[in-house]
């Protein structure tokens, strides 16, 4: 069972993975020592799987379009959903999959750089996979926030929205 230390790393690690640890032992108020043993060990037990920056794609590269599909799936006995949610996520394409309750069994996030690629990757390889049923896609249009950092800067003269 996970501490109350351990779960306060994380979620210091979760808002800023580039939180110095001297800075994570003074909020915790534990030793710089003992905050690189429990990381390494976090780590170690696969909590802690990597750390990423969140980047506003759209400022770089206006070139790409991300899609949200949904998969409806028929599992094979004794695989589950497994089998399929790994193939689906070999693919460079995808950036997530996250098994869902509700209308449809899979949802994918995918990237790529025009509608038309993302819409053959779907037809082309997701949609011929054999145990999906039908597949759902929709274009994301603009991104507001993301993994908790809010991506709302100045877009058509409009100013940065404040709560």
């Amino acid at each position: 069972m996970m501490d109350k230390i351990d779960r306060k790393i994380l979620k210091l690690l979760a808002e800023n993975a580039r939180m110095e640890n001297a800075d994570i032992a003074a909020i915790t108020d534990i030793s710089e020592k003992e905050v690189c043993r429990r990381i390494a060990a976090l780590e170690k037990e696969g909590i802690i799987c990597a750390y990423k920056s969140v980047i506003d794609w759209e400022k770089v590269d206006s070139d790409s379009v991300s899609a949200i599909i949904e998969l409806k799936v028929t599992p094979k006995a004794g695989y589950g959903f497994e089998e399929v949610a790994a193939r689906v996520a070999s693919y460079p394409e995808v950036e997530s999959v996250y098994l869902m309750s509700g209308a449809y069994d899979l949802n994918v996030v995918v990237k790529g750089r025009t509608f038309h690629e993302v819409s053959n990757f779907v037809s082309r390889e997701l949609a011929m996979i054999e145990s999906v049923t039908s597949t759902g896609t929709q274009f994301v249009m603009r991104r507001y926030k993301e993994y908790n950092v809010e991506l709302l800067g100045e877009e058509d003269g409009r100013s940065k929205i404040s709560l």
